[in-house]
């Protein structure tokens, strides 16, 4: 658990998983994907809104506009303005966008409430959003790495395939466009996962008064690395590549990824 509240850490959770939803729209147009979020984003906002009145119930002798009130409300309404855009206008980036903002506030929040006798200590809340932040850069990498290793068979098979070279190897493959589609799929998971990873990584950042930490190279470098992955879900989307080149592309974002994670050592944020 994050926090001593299981409202809050429901709320995290579904929060994390509606994101990973919507992401999966924003970069691909899946329908069903979509329903699936905006389902768990109005879960979200439910829990939200009864954790809200639970609060104003019990502390009512606290004033209640303390910051984390503010910041908890801000998160609430911004949940609130996402659902409108997705019910009214259907805007996918701004709502995925939006959501990715207050779930960061979420976690900056945790650490922020005055009122409650039984908050964790500073050392633990921020020992447990470390391996939350652990944990979510873990199955992004999975993911990621999934992705490049069907790419890589792609690159196979379609080299072989060009120079006629049949085998068992290569009978025993999947189609091209299948390993193109999932190759694709792995990294759609991935992205978001990095994506909350680093919002939980500056929450932390954040908490610990560590302004300093945003300026390490190494948050820089991850955001070159997604900027890369979603430049491949542009050439993508807009089929300026074929597929070998865009194997090729998956296979080089995940290079510099791995470059990436190895220079873990060297980052002051990291240490």
């Amino acid at each position: 658990m994050l926090t001593n509240s299981w409202i809050y850490d429901a709320i995290i959770y579904t929060y994390a998983l509606s994101l990973l939803f919507y992401f999966s729209d924003t970069v691909g147009r899946n329908r069903r994907a979509k329903r699936m979020g905006t389902g768990l984003l109005v879960f979200v906002w439910v829990l939200q809104t009864i954790f809200l009145v639970v609060r104003i119930i019990r502390h009512q002798d606290v004033p209640i506009i303390s910051s984390f009130e503010f910041m908890f409300l801000f998160s609430w309404l911004l949940v609130t303005a996402s659902l409108a855009i997705n019910r009214f206008f259907s805007i996918e980036y701004v709502v995925f966008f939006v959501n990715l903002v207050g779930f960061a506030l979420l976690i900056i929040n945790m650490l922020n409430d005055p009122t409650s006798s039984s908050v964790m200590a500073e050392w633990e809340m921020m020992h447990n959003l470390l391996v939350f932040h652990i944990t979510l850069a873990a199955c992004g990498f999975a993911a990621l790495t999934v992705g490049a290793i069907f790419s890589g068979m792609y690159v196979f098979l379609h080299h072989r395939l060009k120079r006629r070279q049949w085998s068992e190897a290569v009978r025993r493959l999947p189609s091209l466009e299948r390993m193109e589609r999932m190759s694709y799929f792995a990294v759609i998971i991935g992205i978001p996962f990095f994506l909350l990873s680093l919002a939980v990584a500056i929450g932390v950042v954040l908490l610990g008064n560590r302004i300093e930490l945003l300026t390490d190279f190494k948050i820089w470098f991850t955001l070159i690395a997604l900027a890369l992955y979603f430049s491949y879900f542009w050439v993508r989307t807009r089929a300026v590549l074929t597929g070998l080149r865009l194997a090729l592309w998956n296979v080089g974002c995940y290079a510099f990824m791995v470059l990436n994670f190895s220079l873990n050592s060297l980052s002051a944020f990291h240490r």
